[in-house]
């Protein structure tokens, strides 16, 4: 049985067990890569803040920079560091990051869903689809954004997910469904109809 996240944490925290740690980031590393490639559409940027937020995490975790709530979910409590993070560059930026496809190595967020080895056909009409949802998910809202990025990235709650926003659970529901009816008007605009099951909640 694997041991869950707190039980990583406590073992890390009251026994600085390393490899605890470790367990802990390779079990959820995706999940967190993913969210800031969503949100910033760069990969040197996305790795940039990837290890500058566990850098805050290892500090918080230890004591020297803020601190660390036991109570709360691990990934929840690593996520709003990861947001704070992707929130502090894009603001540096002036605006929200969007990377020109010159500039981009061309893997997107959605690459990181399973793949079975399908036909070579299949995955050129895979790869079609996730370019075509990347490249619409950035005329969304920032808001809408970043709450689907959230979802389908981190598999956080909708709690969860109102509380790294700051805003109540009715709003980010509301933001979402916003997202996704926006998406399903440009996929019927395109014919692209197909795509809906990929990004529903």
């Amino acid at each position: 049985m694997q041991p869950t996240d707190e039980e990583l944490v406590t073992a890390y925290l009251n026994e600085d067990d390393e490899r605890a740690f470790r367990r802990l980031v390779e079990r959820h590393q995706d999940r967190i890569f993913g969210y800031l490639m969503g949100m910033v559409k760069d990969r040197a940027v996305a790795n940039d803040l990837f290890q500058k937020t566990f850098e805050r995490v290892i500090k918080a975790m230890q004591g020297q920079r803020g601190s660390y709530d036991r109570q709360g979910q691990w990934l929840s409590w690593v996520m709003s560091i990861a947001r704070n993070a992707a929130i502090d560059h894009t603001r540096k930026q002036k605006k929200w990051a969007d990377v020109s496809q010159d500039e981009d190595d061309g893997r997107s967020f959605w690459d990181t869903l399973e793949d079975n080895s399908p036909y070579a056909d299949e995955q050129l009409h895979r790869a079609e689809q996730r370019e075509w949802l990347d490249e619409h998910i950035e005329q969304l809202a920032p808001e809408q954004k970043e709450v689907l990025l959230l979802r389908q990235e981190t598999d956080l709650t909708f709690r969860e997910i109102s509380e790294l926003q700051d805003v109540s659970i009715n709003t980010a529901l509301g933001r979402m469904r916003y997202a996704l009816k926006n998406l399903r008007k440009m996929m019927e605009a395109s014919d692209e109809t197909a795509l809906v099951g990929a990004i529903d909640p």
